[in-house]
């Protein structure tokens, strides 16, 4: 039996909406980021999930339930599977913080082996050391298993890294993650090959 893992980010939220940084903080799915988890829910309406897993912000936990729908399985929240901690940034509008900030903001999405936290926030080996355990938890519980992963941009983009053998600097290359897009992994065999990555074939 393969394992298959399906992964994917929270629908959009009102702080993505007024570009305002998230982190460990959280904001409401808007009316759009509703209709990303209904879209994405139908795509997977199919699928017999054994395991659901999701990040333990609200906003995450509201899109796995969507996804869910009626299935009985429970959605288990980890706080291991939360976006990075982004420091004093959470909260705060990028405008103001690429004013602030502009060196280490250009180096969050571009330079990620450089980028150091402003206050206590994590670095990316810090999040990698958090998240990639969970993974590798999930994977052994749940050998043969379908598995449903609700979790975070950067979070995401970090798992999905491990998955397709990228360094750190490459993490910053990568193609962004939107709401709700969908991101596949298949073991076969002990062979892993990644499906799909940030697919929004789902919206409309």
């Amino acid at each position: 039996m393969d394992t298959t893992l399906y992964l994917t980010r929270h629908g959009q939220t009102e702080w993505n909406l007024v570009k305002k940084m998230q982190g460990h903080m959280d904001s409401r799915l808007t009316q759009s980021g509703v209709q990303q988890a209904e879209w994405l829910g139908e795509r997977l309406s199919s699928v017999s999930f054994d395991a659901i897993y999701c990040s333990s912000s609200p906003r995450a936990i509201t899109t796995a339930g969507m996804i869910s729908g009626n299935r009985s399985t429970e959605i288990v929240k980890l706080d291991s599977l939360k976006e990075i901690n982004m420091g004093l940034w959470e909260g705060q509008h990028i405008e103001q913080i690429t004013q602030d900030f502009p060196i280490p903001f250009d180096q969050f999405f571009n330079e990620p082996h450089l980028y150091q936290p402003t206050g206590q926030g994590e670095s990316y080996s810090e999040l990698i050391e958090r998240v990639l355990p969970a993974i590798q938890d999930i994977l052994t519980k749940h050998k043969g298993h379908q598995v449903l992963i609700v979790t975070h941009r950067i979070t995401l983009k970090a798992i999905m890294s491990y998955f397709m053998n990228k360094q750190l600097h490459e993490i910053g290359i990568m193609p962004d993650i939107h709401p709700t897009a969908l991101c596949k992994v298949t073991i076969h065999n002990d062979v892993l090959n990644v499906d799909l990555y940030g697919d929004t074939a789902h919206y409309r």
